[in-house]
């Protein structure tokens, strides 16, 4: 049976199928999958404002990979742009949230950032979410966001007030609290789930259950053990007694469904995110 390859998103998003590897869920599920090693014939760069230049979205489109989650918003995105055909197979595990954070004691509430810029990815997680937090309190003509890249991009440019504010996700969140950063708004999120067209119902199906199985593992287990896994990526920046657990989740993953599309959509299409063209069953992966 063809291994299934997995574009690699940050440990928090996941750790579902970091854990099914490492306990062999995959394995008893009669699956081989694998996270996808970078080479040197694919070039990326994290700050990218081309989605299709950053790690997971080029291994993808290069047919390097089979599967990766991301916003669902962004997973839209992807999916319209359409240098590869793909669906969304499910809403992922990892329910996280980007939280508002600034060094600046002048800013303290959504309401304070009028005007002022907050640094994003742009057609990430916290571009989309920081949309969903601030048109909530601001005029949108007030909202400024402004591409800064990756999440310990927008750190060190937050916490160096090069921007007066930005959205991260942990263990970035908890980096910027310990580093002196304090939270202003947190907006919680699932995402997508993107897969290549050749992988078939059957295995699809197998592969869902392996990653549930994994989110019952992960919600028995000490946190400790998989605080180390999440704040590996911060290369010995934060301890993993550091990372805080409210702002991260795991559930089983849930079906993606007309209803849930058209809302994201509608939303997407008021902020002008999308060019109005894609369709629900262009989304969906055949059953």
């Amino acid at each position: 049976m063809p291994e299934i390859v997995i574009s690699p998103n940050h440990g928090v998003f996941d750790l579902p199928e970091i854990v099914a590897i490492r306990d062999g869920l995959f394995d008893r599920a009669g699956l081989s999958v694998r996270f996808a090693a970078h080479g040197p014939d694919i070039a990326y760069d994290s700050t990218a404002r081309d989605p299709f230049a950053r790690r997971k979205e080029a291994l993808f489109a290069a047919d390097q990979a089979d599967v990766f989650n991301l916003c669902e918003w962004g997973g839209i995105d992807r999916l319209e742009r359409n240098r590869k055909q793909g669906s969304i197979a499910y809403l992922r595990p990892a329910v996280v949230a980007q939280g508002l954070v600034s060094f600046d004691p002048r800013l303290n509430e959504p309401h304070d950032l009028g005007g002022v810029e907050v640094g994003v990815n742009e057609f990430t997680g916290s571009h989309y979410t920081a949309l969903h937090l601030l048109e909530g309190t601001l005029p949108r003509q007030e909202i400024v966001l402004r591409h800064i890249g990756a999440p310990e991009v927008r750190l060190t440019a937050v916490s160096e007030g090069r921007v007066p504010a930005a959205m991260l996700m942990e263990p970035f969140l908890s980096l910027a609290l310990a580093r002196g950063g304090h939270l202003l708004g947190a907006y919680f999120y699932r995402g997508a789930q993107i897969i290549a067209p050749g992988l078939d119902a059957e295995r699809r199906e197998d592969y869902i259950s392996a990653v549930n199985a994994a989110v019952d593992v992960i919600n028995a287990a000490p946190w400790p053990e998989l605080a180390e896994i999440i704040v590996a990526e911060t290369q010995g920046a934060l301890a993993p007694d550091r990372l805080g657990r409210d702002h991260i989740r795991y559930t089983h993953a849930e079906p993606y469904n007309e209803k849930r599309f058209t809302e994201s959509y509608a939303w997407m299409k008021a902020w002008g995110l999308t060019s109005g063209a894609s369709g629900y069953r262009s989304l969906l992966p055949t059953r």
